[in-house]
């Protein structure tokens, strides 16, 4: 029997599992991977100190990230979400969105934006599926906001 999903507020003492989870992620999408190219998995906790950076946990394995930056007053911006792979499609990337998007709403957020690579056609189904709308592309990236209704 598959153990429970647990989202909680990413923990110092994670923070080279949670960097080597989202680096073999971006490695698996890409095919390989530079690290220099993401030194704020180097100090999640002062890089993401005014954030909030999520993890999920099945059983005392860490399965899923996710974070919501402060983009302004009424706006905030998910980064680093990554599921390990044989986690992937079981509803681990939902829980921790739903807990994102819960939070923009608690903070006051009117619209979450973020943005992903346009060839990976799967997660841009994965962010349309949850409300997320294509504002547009960019230099090989897809852009999407979402509009928090007022509670």
């Amino acid at each position: 029997m598959p153990k429970p999903i647990v989202i909680l507020p990413f923990q110092p003492e994670n923070q080279d599992e949670v960097k080597n989870l989202v680096e073999t992620g971006l490695g698996e999408h890409w095919g390989l991977l530079d690290s220099t190219k993401n030194p704020d998995l180097n100090d999640i906790s002062t890089t993401y100190a005014n954030d909030i950076f999520l993890v999920a946990w099945e059983g005392n394995k860490i399965v899923g990230t996710g974070a919501l930056v402060h983009y302004s007053e009424d706006i905030g911006e998910i980064v680093r979400m990554s599921v390990v792979k044989e986690m992937r499609r079981k509803g681990v990337g939902r829980l921790i969105l739903q807990q994102l998007i819960e939070q923009a709403r608690m903070l006051g957020h009117r619209r979450i934006i973020l943005e992903t690579t346009n060839t990976w056609h799967e997660v841009i189904e994965f962010y349309q599926r949850y409300g997320f709308q294509i504002t547009h592309y960019r230099d090989g990236d897809v852009y999407f906001e979402m509009n928090l209704p007022d509670a």
